[in-house]
């Protein structure tokens, strides 16, 4: 096992099915900075954060798109919804975990990864890769 491995053998197993779906989503609408917080022990109201980046309002838009239709085809329907006719940052909340799709200048001025520092950052490697 090479070390790229030896990483996603260590990162990505520990995440639900439906963030793995979620990544995948994202990835096939072409999303940067695909990552989640593990929020578990960080006294949060849900257990993970997922969160990714789209380059302008149509790919924000296409990427939450997607999460919320491969998930639904499991039957998993998002509690709430926001943003999404703003597309800047498309909130998609599953109760254990959110989704998070920003627009890049949203994702950098609230920066959610330092927000919630004491959170595991669990890096998302694109599964065609």
């Amino acid at each position: 096992m090479n070390k790229a491995q030896s990483t996603r053998a260590q990162t990505v197993p520990a995440l639900p099915d439906e963030i793995i779906a979620a990544a995948r989503a994202a990835y096939d609408k072409k999303a940067t900075g695909v990552m989640a917080l593990d929020l578990r022990k960080a006294q949060a109201f849900t257990d993970f954060f997922f969160i990714c980046t789209g380059q302008n309002a149509r790919q924000v838009k296409a990427i939450a798109d997607a999460i919320e239709a491969a998930l639904g085809s499991d039957g998993t329907k998002p509690a709430h919804v926001e943003g999404y006719d703003r597309a800047d940052w498309i909130l998609l909340d599953y109760f254990t975990f959110v989704v998070h799709v920003f627009m890049p200048e949203l994702r950098r001025f609230y920066d959610l990864e330092r927000l919630w520092g004491s959170a595991a950052r669990l890096d998302i490697p694109d599964p065609a890769a």
